[in-house]
């Protein structure tokens, strides 16, 4: 039987991969249950924080659309950097 050694325990590999595709089919059943493209940058801030959503558009990693004089945020794209791991320093 396979195993994986991480720094702190060691797994099997099938533990591993069932626990990753756990992982995946519940990340994309929260996805699925959030129908809106798109929210308000109030909302954003709310989610996210104003200080991580702001950091994410100066670093380039997100860009909002703008409909009717107000900015928009994709809600797939601000997930998407919610799960990475950041580097702050």
């Amino acid at each position: 039987m396979m195993q994986i050694q991480f720094s702190d325990k060691m797994v099997t590999y099938d533990t591993f991969i069932n626990d990753i595709a756990a992982r995946v089919a519940a990340m994309m059943s929260e996805d699925r249950q959030d129908k809106r493209l798109y929210v308000s940058q109030a909302e954003a801030f709310r989610m996210y924080g104003r200080a991580t959503v702001e950091r994410w558009r100066r670093q380039g990693k997100i860009e909002p659309r703008k409909t009717l004089g107000k900015l928009q945020y994709s809600t797939s794209e601000l997930r998407e950097l919610a799960r990475i791991k950041q580097d702050y320093l």
